[in-house]
């Protein structure tokens, strides 16, 4: 036999406790302007998902190696949600009872490789799902949704700049909608998508996503 594999963590503010990750969700294209600057129509489409495996989470403050079989690694700025309470089939109206907090986060995407999957009509798990690519600084426990503005820097360089009140579907009908597909459960993190702006991250540059209220989430590929 072998031994049980280590259950995936990430920090809570203000406690030395951690918060274990079940499952991640992400969800695409829900702001208009990156739905238009990936050439999608904002007004045509429900919400879709992706999925990255538990183990890509990394602590804000990490330095990571620059992943394999790419070059062209972008960040994605995202609010992250952290489900405690599980559920199916539920209502926008009791969606948010779920949440047990909130964290900035980066969807590290390999973009030429999504490119030439998205060319070759295949899947784009691996352009997602790689080691290291979901970037979660400290959750701030509470179910209120954060307000404010989102911002990503690249080596001090603000690339990403929108207000979260500008998702095509908020927080309450990402997670209702979701759990129409699968049966959510405490330890899920869903990274709720990315404004315009998303760009290259060099080798040795550091990327860092801020969100008001939000302790922030950045890492530096090495």
């Amino acid at each position: 036999m072998i031994d049980a594999p280590a259950c995936p963590t990430v920090a809570v503010a203000g406690s030395a406790d951690r918060f274990p990750v079940r499952r991640i969700f992400c969800v695409g294209r829900n702001y208009a302007e990156h739905t238009r600057e990936m050439g999608g129509d904002p007004n045509a489409e429900p919400p879709f998902f992706f999925t990255k495996p538990a183990d890509a989470v990394v602590d804000s403050g990490a330095h990571i190696p620059y992943p394999p079989a790419t070059a062209d690694l972008h960040h994605e700025a995202e609010l992250v949600v952290a489900l405690g309470a599980g559920g199916a089939f539920l209502s926008p109206d009791r969606a948010l009872a779920l949440v047990w907090g909130y964290a900035a986060g980066n969807d590290l995407t390999r973009r030429d490789m999504q490119a030439a999957a998205k060319a070759a009509r295949r899947p784009w798990d691996m352009s997602k799902g790689f080691d290291h690519s979901a970037v979660v600084g400290a959750l701030r426990q509470g179910s209120a949704v954060p307000q404010g503005r989102i911002r990503c820097r690249v080596d001090g360089v603000v690339t990403q700049d929108a207000d979260l009140a500008e998702m095509i579907w908020p927080v309450a009908g990402i997670i209702a909608h979701l759990s129409q597909l699968v049966e959510l459960k405490a330890g899920d993190l869903i990274f709720t998508g990315t404004p315009a702006g998303v760009g290259p991250i060099g080798r040795g540059q550091l990327c860092e996503v801020q969100i008001d209220g939000l302790a922030p989430a950045s890492v530096r590929v090495g």
